[in-house]
């Protein structure tokens, strides 16, 4: 079997290499000086990691600029579509998956119902992914396929824990690795997104910064000093099986109170048809058209929920000094029935020094985890190396 690669090694030193290839995709050709000046980092930090990028075959030099000072300064620009990654975020009822080019753009999307619980469900996923590959209208070569998944995602063989799935100690890295013969990185799928937002999106500016995800669960993504914070044996970062509620409902991981047995979607439908709000042909669709049409009672569960998660995430907040908490996931969609009393319950909770963190909401994609999926692929591929093994770099071709 091969190593599973630690998702979590020199991210502060990532975000520069993505901010230099991004620029030379986007405002290239264009000269080192340029970069370093535009990106306000040192020439010797362009320097090496331009260098790299030419080794890799991912930039080139397009021409020299004359210059009066001595030798003509290189102007570098991006191979277009040089390589592409595969990511998928792997839900209890469906997979989503994104084929992204070398900048983390989306260039082909999948959605398929997918039955996590079933007997074969690697051996299915493994054909969807089969499928999606073989189907793949890209030329470009493919450095690998990124998986987020729930739970917790042993570091030392890739193996997956997770009750939300119902995998116990599933080898997910070597059986995938096996079917596909392609590189498979997996992580826990909010430290994939908490990832994709420090290297591409509102967290890149941000050296702390927590990425909480509302929904079927609740998740926590931890970035701390510039780099995700996996804690032993990759189990950081599971909010949802804190103690919420003392002696509460009981939840999927056997514990009670948890406040993913609280505060998540199915505990919110749970809750709703103990109150009769719902039948058992409803879902959470409907308790938020409830909610939005005004009904009281929707509201007010909503409003406890929004409590709940408030208080939690303050504490959180006072635990780790984020300067940034990004809130994502399906339960956004029902955000303006939470906001209020979240509001509320955080700045009651936060210590008073933190009370300035912000807070900030994300629209709901589905296709954002799986592009933080595949940032696992891209971070190996060229940016920094991994503890164990990189993906296979003859494949990246000028």
């Amino acid at each position: 079997m091969s190593g599973y690669p630690v998702a979590g090694v020199g991210l502060t030193r990532d975000v520069n290499r993505a901010a230099i290839f991004r620029m030379i995709g986007t405002a290239g050709p264009i000269a080192r000086a340029t970069l370093a000046r535009k990106l306000e980092l040192s020439p010797a930090t362009v320097t090496a990691v331009t260098r790299e990028l030419l080794d890799q075959g991912l930039v080139r030099v397009a021409e020299r600029l004359p210059s009066n000072r001595g030798r003509p300064a290189l102007l570098l620009e991006v191979v277009g579509d040089a390589a592409r990654a595969f990511g998928a975020k792997v839900a209890p009822d469906h997979v989503v998956g994104v084929s992204v080019n070398l900048e983390a753009d989306v260039v082909e999307r999948h959605d398929v119902p997918f039955d996590a619980s079933a007997r074969d469900a690697v051996g299915r996923l493994g054909e969807l992914l089969a499928g999606w590959i073989a189907s793949s209208t890209t030329a470009a070569p493919l450095l690998g396929i990124g998986l987020g998944v729930s739970g917790v995602v042993d570091a030392a063989n890739g193996s997956v824990e997770s009750p939300l799935l119902g995998w116990h100690d599933v080898p997910l890295v070597s059986l995938l690795e096996e079917r596909l013969d392609v590189p498979v990185f997996v992580d826990n799928d909010v430290n994939t997104l908490a990832v994709s937002e420090r290297l591409y999106g509102r967290g890149r500016g941000a050296e702390n910064f927590l990425t909480v995800t509302i929904g079927r669960g609740v998740g926590l993504g931890i970035v701390a000093g510039g780099d995700i914070y996996r804690g032993h044996a990759g189990g950081a970062g599971e909010l949802g099986h804190t103690t919420a509620v003392p002696d509460g409902p009981l939840c999927a991981c056997g514990k009670r109170g948890c406040l993913e047995a609280v505060v998540a979607d199915p505990a919110l439908v749970a809750e709703a048809r103990r109150e009769e709000l719902l039948g058992p042909e409803n879902g959470i669709e409907r308790l938020r058209a409830l909610a939005d049409d005004g009904d009281p009672r929707s509201r007010a569960l909503f409003a406890r929920a929004g409590a709940v998660l408030g208080r939690t995430i303050g504490n959180a907040v006072t635990m780790l000094s984020p300067e940034l908490v990004l809130v994502s996931g399906e339960g956004t969609q029902a955000w303006g029935h939470l906001a209020d009393a979240f509001d509320a319950a955080f700045r009651e909770t936060v210590f008073g020094p933190l009370s300035d963190v912000r807070v900030e909401v994300d629209p709901w994609d589905d296709a954002k985890w799986a592009v933080g999926a595949a940032t696992l692929v891209l971070r190996a591929s060229f940016a920094a190396p991994f503890e164990h093994r990189q993906p296979r770099r003859q494949e990246v071709v000028a």
